[in-house]
């Protein structure tokens, strides 16, 4: 046993260790990939401070500790190896859930805040005051990005390139089209500004209506899905605790029971959430 348990913690640290030491340009196209997604995944849910390599190798650490958690608890492999699989997974579906949160959150912010720069735009102000007043005047949530935009523009005064990074630090696909549609007037120019900005609030607040009515009515069949999943998995946990039953997994029939109904449980599970839950905005005007 302590050989294993050995093992895996020298496999785990060797993945960290790889992680942050080989640079990105040598590794394989997959793993850039995974760092990408990994990066998306971070600034959508606002998360500034971790870098993709320490959030993949903090993924590793709990696989590993839930794997060896449950091994000892049970001492059956098996049941060893699904938990730290689900530990594994479990600092993603916190990140997502905190992005989603965050997406929601500002999709509902985001007519207000147009319409404070149409106000400002009104009151005689140009498009870059008023974007940069959104970070004194604005909803809390959306002011820092904001008042980091009217720092990079008044260190700068390069309006486009501020635009770029005020995208990038909102990862937000809602506020991609409020900053493309604000370029889109700077360029242009004309007397059309106040009335592109009246429309857009508008659109804004009908897409998020319809779009949180229809989550909460659907939100039942993504509830339903967590808990039959989550179901049966509470019960082989329960088992852990019954030597003389979770020793009759600890072989490979138990193992290919185990794997078995993982993979049905996961199938179920992505199907119900395609079935019940609305498709997420992707962000294609980056």
């Amino acid at each position: 046993m302590g050989l294993l348990l050995g093992l895996f913690f020298g496999i785990g640290l060797l993945l960290i260790i790889w992680t942050f030491a080989v640079p990105a340009e040598t590794r394989p196209a997959t793993d850039a990939r995974l760092i990408a997604r990994s990066r998306d995944l971070l600034a959508s849910a606002g998360i500034e401070g971790v870098t993709p390599g320490a959030f993949i190798g903090a993924c590793l650490i709990t696989g590993v500790a839930g794997f060896v958690v449950m091994f000892v608890v049970s001492g059956a492999w098996p049941v060893g190896v699904v938990f730290g699989l689900m530990s594994g997974g479990l600092p993603v579906a916190l990140v997502r859930s905190r992005a989603r949160k965050r997406l929601a959150e500002f999709r509902e912010l985001w007519p207000d805040v147009v319409d404070n720069i149409a106000s400002a735009v009104r009151a005689g102000l140009s498009l870059s005051e008023a974007l940069a007043q959104v970070g004194e005047r604005g909803p809390l949530p959306l002011r820092e990005p904001f008042r980091r935009f009217g720092a990079d523009y008044a260190s700068t005064g390069r309006f486009a390139d501020s635009l770029d990074r005020l995208k990038a630090r909102l990862a937000d696909p809602v506020g991609d089209r409020v900053v493309e549609a604000l370029r889109i007037a700077r360029e242009v120019g004309g007397g059309d500004l106040g009335r592109l900005l009246r429309s857009l609030s508008t659109f804004l607040r009908d897409d998020a209506r319809t779009r949180s009515e229809l989550e909460s009515r659907q939100s039942w069949s993504v509830n339903g899905a967590r808990v039959a999943v989550a179901a049966p998995w509470l019960v082989l946990a329960l088992l852990s605790f019954q030597g003389d039953v979770i020793q009759r997994y600890n072989s490979t029939v138990g193992a290919l029971i185990i794997g078995v109904g993982a993979a049905v449980c996961v199938i179920a599970y992505r199907l119900m959430l395609r079935i019940g839950r609305l498709p997420e905005p992707e962000r294609v005007l980056r």
